[in-house]
């Protein structure tokens, strides 16, 4: 985990994306200060915090939840418990603990790889780096329904609502004059994306809006710090795989077979291309005029993720 000035009082909480839960998080120092997202568990978020701390000694007024994701909400409870403000759209406090709650992840992670079928077996390792021991679901109380416009001792902030695209809540947090934006999971940089609820067509609109703001920096959810740049090989990614889905859907294939066919070509260095899985999936689900809030079945998303995985490493699927 790493800070970075990314302008003058502005600050990027980093950690390199080695799967699912490697978040990123921000920090705006005007104000009081303004936290953008939490972490998976409460060390991480502990440790975000004790960042923080060397640029900001108290603890921050207000923080804003860009979605309802647990790895962006699931350490709001150590800011709510200092007096902070908590601050998201209204979906993301009506959505945040619908998904696979803390005592499901950590029952998860902690299992012993027999007792598990093998295809969720390497998304428990993956929750084996975490500890949801003590957390607390925590929604944002201060509910954004389109936008909301702060002013933190003359430094403007915007925070803008583009869903329903990676999940239905989300907002990006937009500081104009410092040319930084801060895109919550509507941007993964250099790795693969994960479409949940929403729609392809509101992910790709909200991704050109954070093109047309111009700015300088992009802080993703996950992944390095960006420009337009990678804004835009991510709108490319999922408009590429949501064409190559729409003729393998027609053709009668079922979304596996349809991931194993798309080549990937500039995408397949992302991290974790079998995330693809989750997109195919989306995009079929979209094809059979699904409503963009529709439950989706995880476990046969993450069954075909573990099958793409095998597929792309030369193993048996």
């Amino acid at each position: 985990m790493q800070l970075t000035e990314v302008a003058p009082g502005v600050f990027a909480c980093l950690q390199p994306d080695r799967g699912l839960g490697w978040s990123n998080s921000g920090l705006v120092r005007a104000g009081g200060g303004m936290v953008i997202d939490t972490h998976w568990d409460l060390p991480t978020t502990a440790r975000a915090m004790d960042l923080f701390a060397t640029v900001l000694p108290e603890p921050a007024r207000r923080l804003v939840n860009t979605h309802h994701n647990g790895d962006h909400c699931y350490g709001n409870q150590l800011y709510a418990e200092v007096g902070t403000e908590l601050i998201g759209h209204r979906l993301c406090a009506e959505y945040l603990g619908r998904d696979a709650g803390p005592g499901f992840l950590q029952g998860l992670g902690t299992a012993a790889p027999e007792s598990l079928p093998e295809f969720l077996r390497p998304f428990a390792e993956a929750l084996s780096a975490y500890d949801f021991t003590g957390v607390e679901v925590t929604p944002p109380t201060t509910l954004v329904e389109d936008s909301l416009e702060l002013d933190l001792d003359g430094t403007e902030v915007r925070i803008v609502y583009l869903g329903p695209a990676h999940t239905p809540g989300d907002v990006i947090v937009h500081l104009p004059a410092h040319g930084v934006v801060f895109t919550g999971d509507l941007l993964f940089h250099q790795c693969t994306p994960i479409g949940w609820e929403g729609t392809s067509e509101r992910w790709l609109a909200a991704l050109d809006h954070i093109v047309a703001l111009g700015a300088e920096v992009v802080v993703p959810g996950h992944g390095p710090l960006a420009t337009n740049e990678g804004v835009l090989a991510m709108r490319d990614y999922l408009a590429y795989v949501f064409a190559e889905a729409r003729q393998h859907y027609d053709a009668g294939r079922s979304a596996l077979d349809a991931a194993r066919r798309i080549e990937l070509g500039p995408y397949a260095g992302w991290t974790e291309p079998e995330r693809l899985a989750f997109n195919v999936h989306r995009a079929y689900r979209e094809f059979a005029g699904e409503p963009w809030d529709a439950p989706v079945d995880t476990m046969a998303v993450f069954a075909d993720m573990d099958a793409l995985r095998r597929h792309f490493s030369g193993h048996a699927a």
